[in-house]
């Protein structure tokens, strides 16, 4: 059964940088196991790991449309394209809000993956801006942050409303929603 549960904004891990994992052992497998789990039951993407409570730099994507699934320990984006591209974002842990985010529509990084191997990858179109995404949960920031303060605080006021009229689902039995 998966411990860890999703955490809804407003809260304030999602300003905190993740700290980089020494290596990837048997603890770390299991996080990673359940948020895979929790991608899942949520129906999500991707998530790094600060959307669950964890301030460990680590992130799961499980597209299924794209055939794409694996986890990337201490993600480090070493290169990106000057050419942009443009794709509506939302997030799990901000429901009922979406913005359109300009990213490099290209990149290239390096990683661990779930054997504790280095691995280097490119990735562009959707999966390039979702790794993005993800990554940016690790460095404290969210998709919001790309945005204007204006139009920032319109979508946050509009996720509140969403958020009343739409209680956050829980994974956990012990949730006090």
């Amino acid at each position: 059964m998966t411990k860890l549960s999703l955490i809804h904004a407003p809260d304030k891990i999602f300003k905190q940088e993740a700290n980089p994992v020494k290596e990837v052992n048997d603890e770390i497998r299991e996080i990673i196991d359940q948020m895979f789990d929790v991608t899942r039951i949520e129906k999500g993407v991707g998530i790094g790991a600060n959307m669950v409570g964890i301030l460990k730099r680590i992130i799961v994507v499980n597209w299924e449309a794209g055939n794409s699934k694996f986890s990337m320990v201490n993600p480090e984006i070493t290169w990106s394209s000057e050419d942009t591209q443009e794709f509506t974002e939302a997030s799990l842990s901000f429901p009922g809000i979406e913005a359109k985010i300009t990213r490099p529509k290209k990149i290239k990084l390096s990683y661990l993956d779930y054997n504790n191997q280095k691995q280097e990858m490119e990735a562009e179109g959707f999966l390039a801006t979702v790794i993005q995404h993800e990554i940016d949960y690790l460095d404290g920031k969210v998709f919001l942050d790309h945005l204007s303060k204006m139009k920032r605080d319109r979508l946050l006021k509009k996720m509140q409303k969403y958020i009343k009229l739409n209680p956050p689902s829980c994974v956990k039995s012990c949730c006090n929603h």
